[in-house]
């Protein structure tokens, strides 16, 4: 037979449940996942069991006004409860509003303003990231990470290099303090003390990838000291090995780091292993399948071995991930260099609208419209890359090549010498407007003065073959053959492979017999 309890056994049961279910872990998170939130739904059951039952058996002992008055009170405590509940949501809404409540909540916390700090340094807004820095390092002087970072915003290599030194005053073992000064040091040309920076850091944070990717590249760019060569060439032997063995440490403790083989990978290629490099950059996509940089470097070696089609993917891909023009630009030199105009046309009109500042996109474009017969339109563009940049000499040298098309030799001579006018630094661009000029001159009959730019031209570069090879074909049209020999036989050594010089000096030889024959 069932026999019911008495009102007091009632009560324990419903108390002993509620206070069971409140026993229950609770979150107050409310970005959690769902199964994370059941914890807090559990918890929340349990208060609203003790609350109704509590508020039940009030009820129950203080008659219809007293009821009436707890229920409105309850109401007013519920209205209020959610007004407070939808101003906490709002804090929620963002991680920068979080950010903001804690700032309010607590304004004399260091952390606080430091984690806050980091959110707008991340976020870009370095200007507010480095004030909530100097707050943090107001509330504590000793927090060695702000000081760090601090150098990381500063404009001012000397400031920069300051807040380096002293987070490291007061952490002599901060990795990151100490990878940024070797960083700094490193390009101020301060390469031994760099060196001993980046191995510390290394040493104390031996799974930080980018210290031993700077490492790597110090090694890479330094030549082997305390070594006597008299051959100049061994004297600028590199210390790629020490290099290539860092990479490898490097990878081996931090194998997951997609940057590390992307960048093992750019060393290998200016060592000349390309084979492996191309191994690097695709691990590098597996690790991290947005790794755009990767895609394109591996995109820049197909394209050395003129595998243009499996280059072109690579651009591609990588255009999936994001439209730059550091993507666009070689593959609108692809398109170029392969002949499809239209297509390269495309690709630097959108690389132009991202950088419609950027010279050197608006000259790729003219060069291919004027490769695709669109010479009207390269030279209108051209003369406006001119108006904004009058010292750009590769402009006139276009020019120079679009009148020459056009057989307006006269006008192709005035656009070199405007180049020339501009007095480039590098003797080699000096040594090719002279060749050019030459050539004018040539077009033009003018066989004297087209030698003379000649004979400037392997002045600068005396590597130059076609120029020493048209000096010669002036010396020989002029009946000098001894002369045109001399010029033949050096542009040979430089191209010993060349027919027409063969067959030029072929064609002396001929002549020479027959004059020795009358």
């Amino acid at each position: 037979m069932h026999v019911a309890g008495t009102s007091e056994e009632h009560y324990f049961r419903w108390h002993h449940l509620a206070s069971i279910v409140c026993l229950c872990p609770a979150n107050t998170s409310t970005s959690l996942p769902r199964k994370a939130q059941r914890p807090l739904r559990k918890s929340s059951m349990g208060y609203c069991i003790l609350v109704v039952h509590g508020l039940n058996r009030l009820c129950s002992l203080v008659g219809r006004w007293g009821t009436t008055a707890l229920t409105i009170s309850m109401l007013l405590l519920l209205l209020l409860f959610s007004w407070k509940t939808v101003q906490q949501n709002e804090v929620w809404l963002s991680r920068e509003a979080l950010f903001r409540s804690g700032i309010q909540t607590l304004p004399h916390n260091a952390k606080v303003h430091y984690n806050y700090a980091n959110f707008l340094k991340d976020c870009g807004r370095n200007h507010e990231a480095i004030y909530h820095y100097k707050i943090a390092l107001k509330l504590y002087p000793r927090h060695a990470s702000a000081m760090n970072n601090l150098g990381t915003l500063t404009r001012h290599p000397e400031e920069a290099e300051q807040y380096y030194r002293r987070a490291l005053d007061i952490n002599q073992q901060h990795n990151r303090a100490l990878f940024n000064l070797g960083n700094l040091l490193k390009s101020q040309g301060k390469e031994a003390e760099a060196e001993q920076l980046l191995k510390d850091s290394i040493r104390f944070g031996p799974h930080f990838a980018d210290a031993y990717s700077s490492l790597a590249s110090l090694y890479a760019e330094q030549v082997v000291p305390s070594v006597q060569r008299p051959d100049p060439v061994l004297r600028n032997v590199k210390r790629f090995a020490e290099a290539n063995e860092i990479y490898l440490q490097g990878i081996e403790n931090c194998p997951d780091s997609s940057d590390l083989h992307n960048n093992y990978g750019v060393f290998l290629v200016d060592t000349g292993d390309g084979g492996r490099a191309a191994v690097h950059y695709q691990h590098a996509v597996r690790l991290k399948p947005t790794h755009y940089v990767a895609m394109v470097n591996l995109g820049r070696l197909l394209r050395s071995s003129n595998d243009n089609k499996e280059a072109e993917a690579w651009y591609k891909r990588a255009l999936q991930v994001t439209r730059k023009v550091e993507i666009l630009t070689p593959l609108g030199a692809l398109y170029y260099n392969t002949g499809r105009y239209e297509e390269a046309l495309q690709v630097y009109r959108e690389a132009a609208a991202l950088q419609p500042d950027s010279t050197d996109i608006w000259l790729a474009l003219a060069q291919v419209l004027a490769m695709a017969g669109r010479t009207k339109e390269a030279e209108k563009m051209t003369f406006g890359i001119i108006s904004k940049n009058e010292a750009c000499v590769e402009c006139f040298r276009l020019l120079s090549a679009i009148y020459s098309k056009r057989g307006s030799h006269q006008e192709a001579l005035e656009a070199l010498e405007k180049a020339l006018e501009q007095n480039p630094e590098d003797p080699g661009v000096r040594a090719e407007l002279h060749f050019s000029k030459g050539n004018q001159l040539r077009e033009m009959n003018m066989l004297d003065s087209a030698f003379e730019s000649y004979k400037k031209a392997v002045e600068l570069n005396p590597d130059q073959s076609q120029a020493w090879m048209n000096m010669g074909g002036i010396q020989h049209i002029k009946g000098d053959y001894s002369l045109a020999r001399l010029y033949y036989q050096r542009a040979l050594r430089l191209s010993p492979g060349s027919k027409l010089l063969k067959e030029n000096l072929a064609k002396l030889d001929r002549l020479e017999k027959r004059l020795n024959g009358a």
